[in-house]
């Protein structure tokens, strides 16, 4: 009976790795739903907080925005 349980319990986690695989695996991390994404990964994100995958914790100020628009250089903004 504990076999079957643990059969069943690792079917399930099976098609739920498979179901995460195929539904989030090519989506980067830091890219919104609908952008690029996939396998390359040397894609760059647009900037502004409407781009992010996740929402900021706190509303952006000039010199967020600008700091994200200066992304990947690594100069800071001219007004830092």
């Amino acid at each position: 009976m504990a076999l079957l349980r643990l059969a069943a319990l690792g079917a399930l986690g099976y098609a739920g790795y498979k179901y995460y695989e195929k539904n989030y695996a090519s989506q980067n991390e830091a890219f919104a739903k609908g952008q690029a994404g996939g396998p390359n990964r040397h894609q760059v994100r647009d900037s502004g907080p409407g781009a992010m995958a996740d929402e900021p914790n706190r509303k952006w100020t000039e010199t967020d925005e600008e700091l994200d628009e200066t992304f990947p250089a690594s100069d800071p903004p001219a007004n830092y």
